[in-house]
């Protein structure tokens, strides 16, 4: 851990803004820990994109203050072990000499209750802090405009039912090619699926420097056909669009089968486009 990273860290549990989290693994163990609402890291970019920017370094302390939130949260499905080496599906071995900077498995990932900043609480994804590397759809949008996306909905009358439109999520995911839009090309993997409960969790990797970001799917009510995702960096604090090129580029396969999935549109999050440098 470099000490920018520490002294941030010190700096947000000095705050309160550490709140604790268990997680009901397979097994039944319970963890519990210090989860920071925000993405903390040195300002490491991804290294498909890698345009230095002094807005990489503004504010991020102040910002972690104004991102704080708890939440309890339920894991689902059967998780695999962190991967020690790269994905077996990446698309070059050229940088495997370089050390890569995968960063640790956020807490708190999966369906919980959340607390929104009225204190009103309510069951959703792990909420995004103030980076704009991530976007949730179940952030509110009141709350939380730079980072919340809408939900993406299958057609009810082909579909019928969760399980049957996570099994067709599934194979869209699966067949993702790494390094699309020169993203991504360290490959990925779908460590959780649990189509019964309706929930999917896949880690994408950067090629260089092996940056993972982490993507969920989940069911939050089993009554309406619709389907809730996150998409959000581990490490550092720009992601130079990678989050939103891969929610579009799964959307546009999905809305191909007859989903409604929007992804993410850069005129509704300026912010995030400006930000990180992107054409809008």
């Amino acid at each position: 851990m470099n000490k920018t990273l520490v002294a941030i860290t010190i700096a947000a549990i000095h705050h309160g803004l550490c709140t604790s989290a268990f997680t009901p693994s397979p097994q039944s163990t319970v963890m519990a820990g210090c989860s920071l609402s925000t993405s903390l890291g040195s300002i490491l970019d991804h290294d498909e994109d890698p345009r230095p920017s002094a807005l990489a370094r503004r504010g991020i302390l102040s910002k972690l203050v104004n991102g704080a939130a708890s939440a309890v949260v339920f894991s689902v499905g059967i998780s695999s072990p962190e991967p020690a080496s790269a994905f077996s599906n990446k698309i070059s071995d050229k940088y495997d000499d370089r050390p890569k900077q995968r960063g640790a498995k956020p807490k708190g990932l999966g369906l919980g209750k959340r607390t929104d900043m009225g204190g009103e609480e309510y069951i959703g994804l792990k909420q995004c802090g103030a980076a704009p590397n991530c976007f949730c759809s179940t952030d509110p949008m009141e709350d939380d405009p730079d980072h919340s996306i809408p939900s993406w909905k299958y057609p009810a009358g082909s579909i019928s039912s969760k399980e049957a439109a996570f099994l067709q999520l599934y194979e869209v995911v699966k067949a993702y090619p790494p390094g699309q839009d020169n993203i991504d090309g360290g490959g990925f993997d779908i460590v959780t699926f649990d189509p019964k409960a309706g929930y999917m969790y896949v880690q994408f990797e950067s090629l260089k420097n092996g940056f993972i970001d982490d993507v969920e799917f989940a069911v939050v009510d089993d009554k309406i056909n619709q389907v809730e995702v996150r998409s959000s960096s581990r490490l550092g604090y720009l992601d130079y669009g990678v989050n939103s090129r891969r929610l579009n580029y799964l959307a546009k396969a999905l809305r191909d089968l007859g989903w409604d999935a929007p992804g993410v549109d850069l005129k509704t999050h300026p912010g995030y486009a400006e930000e990180n440098g992107l054409k809008y």
